[in-house]
């Protein structure tokens, strides 16, 4: 079982620190959040906007044009666009977490000096602030990467929604 980043070769190193950078110290995957300014969803949010261009104009004139009401609805679909494209969080372990404001979880990793709730000598405790169903994903997020590795948890969920 590698926990520790002593563990890890050089190369295993570098994955491992780069994995922080998108799996918060309670192991949900800050990359996938859509509220990550680094993340998929608002890189996706932005190149879909620069691609649609002033395409406002355009879907009034499609409602008549194509006998189609529902682009009657893409201003509030252009809205939601911007909300994604506007990534308001640069990930848990630079700041605290803009979602989960009842979070504790990032404060007490640094006060245990560990990376992740599983590397902690207290773990499973009742201290993330959680509601129900966030503390038993957050424990089974752990046991895995407990059971299988940090490295090997991420390769397994890198490419899965989040949601």
């Amino acid at each position: 079982m590698k926990s520790k980043k002593e563990d890890y070769t050089s190369a295993e190193k570098m994955d491992y620190e780069f994995i922080k950078t998108r799996l918060s110290p309670c192991g949900l995957h800050c990359g996938k959040c859509f509220a990550f300014s680094e993340g998929e969803i608002c890189c996706l949010s932005k190149k879909l906007q620069n691609h649609l261009g002033n395409f406002d104009v355009y879907a009034k004139r499609f409602v008549d044009l194509l006998k189609e009401p529902l682009f009657l609805k893409y201003q509030e679909f252009s809205e939601m666009l911007a909300y994604f494209s506007a990534g308001k969080c640069n990930g848990c372990r630079k700041e605290m977490c803009v979602l989960f404001k009842q979070c504790n979880v990032r404060a007490c990793s640094d006060n245990m000096q560990v990376d992740y709730c599983f590397q902690c000598s207290e773990f499973p405790c009742d201290k993330t602030g959680f509601d129900e169903h966030l503390q038993k994903r957050w424990r089974e997020i752990n046991i895995k990467m407990k059971e299988g590795g940090v490295i090997a948890y991420y390769k397994e969920i890198k490419d899965k929604p989040r949601y």
